[in-house]
């Protein structure tokens, strides 16, 4: 791919046209590399990276520093990032080309120049697009009027960025208060004058009848079980033991006592609730898991969504399962997680080997189940490494968990998701309209990189005079005189 160059005709008078590799100096960075497992927290020297953040980590290693005159532009080789640093830096191991505008732009113009051409680079993914930049070319205003689309442009992005900053701070309180509401609905504080006025018409069933009726069903379906079983074997003697003889169904487990930590943990629940074991109110279903990889899966696409542990990661041409269902997250990130721990699923689907299955019980409202495990406090439970971590099967069915009649469940579920889709709505709003302010950014960039954004003036000298002045400046090998630009 290669970024179409600009057409000289469209360019204001005054204006001059350059390649880029023309306008910049490559700074090298050979030997001064710091893998990132090797950041600090703190130190010396910042390192500037590919990642979107300005500032990947630390170093206290200030031979790593880049010795050029600054600013210059760090430009990310596979995220496309671009960062103009004013600072002493080190630079990050991989991915980054560090470059400095020649003194006939101004830097943020040129960095502002370059966003307008990376902008229409395709997104490549982990491929190399600083190979793409190097083919474009560039507009090169008259200093003058560098210093008046400059000045324009700091002015249209101050008032954007407030506003910007406005829109993202109504994002974290929206996320604020999806977590608070769980955190009441969880408390019973979202039902609490519902309950009352179904206790005082004695409409309310208690949470330990609930539990006792699922005890109950359990025990039927597995003395069903346990009585196919029995006429299986019979079967089998009868043919005369051929074959494998069929294996006996196992008892459910009964999940342990909450502890006295545990019960303190949780705190004070309304006293018509109870509280007991996921493993004790669902069924686990991680055994009839069947992974696939994504060589084999990519030979077996279909129409059936495919889920891991964050929601849907592709299609399958079959199906494990054909029953809503709620997926929990088992090893991927826990510390500083954003997203919730568990989704829903509806009906047909296969499942790999990072989310845990659960199956609720008959007297189980399922979103109910998924609401509670979304922001559950799953992190103490897990193991493993900081940052990443497992929750195991084992971790999961003996968490605890709070159960309520099966009508207060519902009312649950209904006072949640009224509150939920008004938050729902309003993040809606919020994404586009900072979509909205992207695609003015990008607008104004624009603008002034076609000459738009400001007025010309012919008193101003043209750019074919700086152009002129570092073509001069060229020494016999073709090099430029740094001193003189």
């Amino acid at each position: 791919m290669e970024t179409n160059k600009l057409d000289l005709q469209k360019i204001p008078k005054g204006w001059e046209v350059l390649d880029f590799k023309e306008a910049v100096i490559k700074i090298s960075t050979n030997k001064k590399k710091i893998k990132q497992k090797e950041y600090l927290e703190r130190g010396a020297i910042p390192v500037i990276d590919q990642g979107q953040e300005l500032i990947g980590g630390f170093t206290n290693d200030r031979k790593s520093a880049i010795d050029c005159e600054l600013p210059v532009l760090v430009f990310g080789d596979h995220t496309k990032a671009i960062k103009l640093v004013t600072f002493p830096f080190a630079p990050g191991a991989d991915g980054i080309k560090v470059i400095k505008p020649l003194s006939i732009f101004l830097p943020k113009l040129f960095a502002s120049f370059v966003r307008v051409i990376v902008h229409k680079i395709p997104d490549k993914g982990y491929a190399r697009h600083f190979q793409h930049l190097e083919k474009t070319n560039l507009p090169l205003p008259p200093l003058a009027e560098q210093h008046r689309i400059v000045d324009k442009i700091e002015e249209l992005f101050s008032d954007l960025d407030d506003g910007i900053a406005s829109l993202k701070k109504a994002q974290q309180q929206l996320k604020v208060y999806r977590q608070a509401v769980l955190k009441w609905a969880f408390e019973g504080k979202l039902t609490a004058q519902w309950r009352e006025e179904q206790k005082r018409q004695g409409k309310l069933e208690s949470a330990e009848t609930l539990l006792e009726q699922i005890k109950a069903d359990r025990e039927r379906r597995y003395q069903e079980k346990l009585a196919q079983w029995q006429a299986d074997v019979k079967a089998w003697e009868a043919n005369g033991k051929a074959g494998k003889k069929p294996g006996k169904p196992k008892a459910y487990k009964v999940a342990t006592l909450l502890l006295d930590n545990e019960l303190a943990a949780i705190g004070n629940i309304p006293r018509d609730w109870q509280l007991t074991r996921i493993g004790d109110i669902t069924l686990c279903l991680d055994n009839m898991r069947i992974p696939i990889n994504k060589k084999d899966r990519s030979n077996r696409e279909g129409s059936i969504p495919y889920y891991g542990a964050n929601g849907q990661v592709g299609w399958i041409d079959d199906y494990l399962f054909d029953e809503p269902l709620v997926l929990v997250v088992e090893d991927e990130t826990f510390v500083g997680r954003e997203k919730p721990f568990s989704y829903r699923i509806k009906g047909k689907s296969w499942v790999n080997n990072h989310a845990h299955i659960l199956r609720p019980e008959n007297k189980l409202n399922i979103d109910f189940l998924n609401y509670q495990l979304q922001y559950y406090p799953f992190t103490p439970l897990t193991t493993g490494t900081t940052g990443r971590r497992k929750l195991t099967q084992a971790a999961l069915i003996e968490a605890s968990f709070k159960i309520c009649s099966l009508a207060e469940q519902n009312k649950i579920v209904e006072e949640i998701e009224s509150r939920l889709s008004i938050c729902d709505s309003l993040e809606t709003t919020i994404t586009e309209n900072l979509q909205q302010a992207e695609a003015l950014r990008q607008s104004i960039l624009k603008q002034a990189f076609e000459g738009k954004l400001v007025p010309q003036d012919p008193n101003d000298e043209p750019a074919s005079v700086l152009l002129e002045r570092i073509r001069q400046t060229r020494n016999k090998q073709g090099q430029l005189n740094l001193k003189n630009l």
